[in-house]
């Protein structure tokens, strides 16, 4: 039996998996899920973790400073909680968006983790 773990931070996140050889699909995931919100990230598969996590970053804050609208439709459609969401302080757009940007790659780490396990 497998057991989902949850991540505390984006780099055990993005460690766990590399450790699993899925990060890959966690980009893909990524993609396809900014994709159908219609707003495109396109990381490239070859990006370094570190990258990854700073383009999610620099991405979620352009869309809470300039596109509040398309933002919340994001995530609504990566299935962000909401609860996760309303707990977090908003005072600070560049910690908000960090805090975002790690619910973001959590809820898509746990997409990509149960669908290859199940």
């Amino acid at each position: 039996m497998y057991s989902y773990i949850v991540p505390i931070s984006i780099e055990n996140l993005l460690a766990e998996a590399e450790k699993e050889n899925l990060y890959q699909k966690l980009i893909d995931q990524i993609n396809k899920d900014f994709n159908s919100a219609n707003e495109p990230i396109d990381i490239p598969q070859n990006t370094l973790p570190e990258d990854l996590k700073i383009l999610v970053h620099e991405k979620v804050y352009r869309l809470i400073q300039f596109k509040f609208a398309e933002y919340l439709n994001l995530l609504y459609i990566i299935d962000v909680s909401e609860s996760e969401i309303k707990k977090l302080d908003g005072s600070d757009i560049s910690q908000l968006s960090g805090q975002v940007a790690f619910l973001i790659l959590k809820r898509q780490w746990q997409k990509v983790w149960f669908r290859n396990k199940y």
